[in-house]
């Protein structure tokens, strides 16, 4: 009876994690560059489809194109990404240096994830009250009485608790990454 809203509420927590991967936190993450498209022959291509990743060093990541003719397209990418880092290229490979992030950076980054981890909270709560108006909708047909009503209504804002506290907990966990850095 729930299982589609539960399913949307799980996927608002996997779409956070995922944002969460992007954030850069000071270490060399490939996940970082997974939201950049590379114009490969006139079709926007993610990085890792066309170079392979790796990090050397905590505070590096290295990028090298299969095709040699995609280095100066994955270039410009990164510089034209909000990234904010300048890549150094060889001639060969790209290389990123990701450096200590300043303490108002930390600050920027911890507003950031508050930000994501607010909205995914009210992203759960629309979910509740999408479920709580359909439910109300099938007790106005007579599908449901009041009591089946007031039972689901209990159930779901305990599923939308559930969700909101586990979205504190990853926030928190992100935040205590951040500072440690």
């Amino acid at each position: 009876m729930y299982d589609e809203y539960e399913s949307k509420m799980q996927k608002t927590i996997e779409a956070l994690q995922s944002n969460y991967t992007t954030v850069r936190a000071g270490r060399a993450n490939p996940s970082i560059l997974d939201q950049i498209k590379v114009d490969y022959y006139g079709t926007p291509t993610p990085i890792n489809q066309i170079a392979g990743v790796s990090t050397p060093d905590p505070r590096t990541l290295m990028i090298s194109p299969w095709d040699a003719t995609s280095l100066k397209p994955i270039e410009k990418a990164i510089l034209t990404s909000d990234l904010g880092i300048t890549p150094a290229n060889d001639g060969r490979v790209i290389r990123l240096q990701f450096p200590q992030p300043t303490e108002e950076r930390r600050k920027e980054l911890i507003k950031q994830i508050h930000k994501q981890a607010e909205d995914s909270k009210v992203s759960i709560r629309n979910i509740r009250r999408e479920a709580v108006e359909n439910f109300k909708a099938q007790k106005k047909t007579g599908e449901i009485t009041e009591d089946d009503l007031t039972v689901t209504e209990k159930d779901l804002q305990k599923l939308t608790d559930k969700y909101t506290d586990e979205i504190s907990k990853i926030a928190t966990k992100k935040e205590a990454e951040i500072k440690e850095i």
